[in-house]
């Protein structure tokens, strides 16, 4: 097994296990396991320019993601589906290059365009679009046009249950009160 295929197979693992049963997003496999393809679904707000120059919120963004040969040593190739109005998004592309690392989960880069899409993370530096990102710094005021924390930790290996030495801890609580008595 190569390490790329390895690396699919984690990835696919991964995701499967952070975003079953998601409140904000759905992860779609597409082609066969491991998949080099994925379209994800965003239920969080984004903004749209409309035709008339007016600005819009959108509450539903899809994403496709493409693990090409070249992955992990160069970032995914990331395609949104939907419109939307942003520095780093433009004619379908997504630019991830500033949250991008080959140590980076396909479920970090997941919830970091998510998080860009609800303007919680942009970069108006080097952006895709720069008429997006002129109109961004004049309007940060409005950001984040959504606030969804889009990790959700896993409680599964925690335990609800714990135990307490309740004698230790009285024995503990006499002798620092003979030491206080003492002193």
């Amino acid at each position: 097994m190569t390490a790329r295929i390895r690396r699919l197979l984690s990835d696919f693992e991964q995701v499967k296990k952070d975003f079953s049963g998601h409140p904000h997003i759905t992860v779609e496999p597409v082609g066969e396991e491991p998949p080099e393809r994925y379209r994800v679904t965003f239920f969080v707000n984004g903004i749209y320019l409309l035709p008339d120059g007016k600005v819009e919120t959108l509450a539903r963004h899809e994403v496709e993601i493409t693990l090409h040969a070249e992955y992990p040593r160069y970032k995914p190739i990331c395609k949104i589906l939907t419109p939307i109005w942003h520095p780093n998004f433009r004619d379908g592309q997504i630019c991830i290059g500033d949250i991008w690392g080959a140590g980076e989960s396909l479920s970090d880069i997941i919830i970091n365009i998510g998080d860009m899409i609800q303007y919680k993370s942009w970069n108006s530096y080097s952006p895709l679009s720069a008429e997006a990102a002129k109109w961004a710094i004049e309007n940060k005021h409005l950001f984040p046009v959504g606030n969804l924390n889009l990790y959700q930790p896993d409680y599964s290996a925690a335990s609800d249950e714990f135990e307490i030495d309740l004698l230790a801890v009285l024995y503990k609580i006499l002798l620092s009160n003979d030491e206080d008595v003492e002193n």
